[in-house]
């Protein structure tokens, strides 16, 4: 195989090809992403070795490996690194998903926790939770189910000869406000112990959290994300505006709707696995573009600052806040953050 090809072009920029293949690589976007892993890989050795039996960092790798003493083999393997792992799979498709419904509609509030689909998903588990089908599959099934059928009703009630995302957003909005009344519903007319088990997944929780979670959402992921990274070429041209993505031979609405279904997919995956963990898929995005200091999507970095803003959150969930779900930690951070965005939005007349 003959070495890729390497030609310098502006701002240190470098275009690299490797036969008919070819991409642009920017310096300050590798550091960001090299810098991102490390703060998760740090994240995540800590999630590892901190608790109520610790485990020093030089035995944290062995003990992931199956390598340390049986104690500690039992405490990473069995009941932390399930956990954190997939607090990084679904912390990475939020962060993913809110990146690309802002990049989208053109607004920074567009997020799926603000625009219903992960009310759908919550109305959709809620109603599997009591009707008494207490299997997590039945809950996961129930979020994604819940989570499809919202994103159909949205999609089919904002076109319009087209979607736009303005019309995405407010049906989206509206679509928020029913599903919730209907989860309120379903509460109101539960068993007490349904109930309680129904409020913790809507806060949105990493507790209890086995291998086969790891496994579900590491499996959908692997079909899912390629396919988004694959379609970064059309949102990059999609940001030009639709008549010039038509002059440069964009299907312009069969693109956004390949791009809405793989960002719905996204969230309900995540959501199905850890419930409605909020303001991920608002900050991670808008976290990620400053970061690179570029307008465009930055998928990579948002999937890894979603990552780090769930690890990071579970972590001070499990040991400042007593134990909370990692929903509250979220929460603690994203509510002052959509705040700052709306000020900032009224402050300058615009959407965000």
């Amino acid at each position: 195989m003959s070495a890729p090809a390497i030609t310098p072009l502006a701002g240190g920029r470098r275009a690299v090809s490797l036969g008919p293949l070819s991409t642009v690589v920017e310096p300050r976007l590798l550091v960001v992403v090299s810098g991102l892993a490390l703060v998760l890989v740090g994240l995540l050795a800590a999630a590892l070795s901190i608790g109520d039996f610790p485990i020093a960092l030089d035995q944290v790798l062995p003990a992931a490996l199956g390598r340390g003493g049986p104690d500690a083999d039992f405490i990473v393997r069995t009941l932390r690194l399930p956990r954190a792992l997939t607090g990084v799979l679904v912390g990475a498709a939020f962060g993913l998903s809110g990146s690309l419904f802002q990049r989208l509609s053109h607004n920074g509030l567009a997020s799926p926790d603000l625009i219903g689909i992960t009310a759908g998903a919550s109305l959709g588990a809620v109603l599997v939770i009591v009707t008494g089908a207490t299997l997590a599959v039945g809950v996961a099934t129930g979020a994604l189910l819940g989570a499809v059928a919202t994103a159909t009703a949205m999609y089919l009630l904002a076109w319009r000869r087209g979607v736009t995302g303005t019309r995405l957003v407010l049906v989206g909005i509206a679509l928020t406000a029913v599903l919730t009344a209907g989860t309120q519903f379903l509460l109101t007319r539960a068993d007490i112990t349904d109930v309680g088990q129904a409020t913790v997944w809507l806060t949105g929780s990493l507790n209890g959290r086995s291998w086969d979670h790891v496994v579900q959402v590491g499996v959908a992921l692997a079909v899912v994300v390629p396919l988004t990274l694959a379609n970064g070429r059309g949102l990059r041209t999609l940001q030009l505006g639709d008549e010039v993505a038509r002059g440069l031979g964009v299907r312009v609405q069969a693109t956004r709707t390949v791009l809405i279904a793989l960002a719905v997919a996204l969230a309900a995956i995540a959501t199905a696995a850890a419930g409605p963990i909020g303001f991920v898929a608002l900050c991670a995005g808008p976290i990620a573009r400053r970061l690179t200091a570029t307008g465009g999507v930055a998928m990579v970095p948002a999937m890894l600052v979603g990552a780090c803003i769930v690890l990071g959150a579970d972590l001070v969930a499990q040991h400042l806040l007593g134990g909370l779900p990692v929903g509250v930690a979220t929460a603690l951070v994203g509510a002052p953050y959509l705040l700052a965005l709306l000020a900032r939005a009224n402050r300058i007349g615009s959407d965000g």
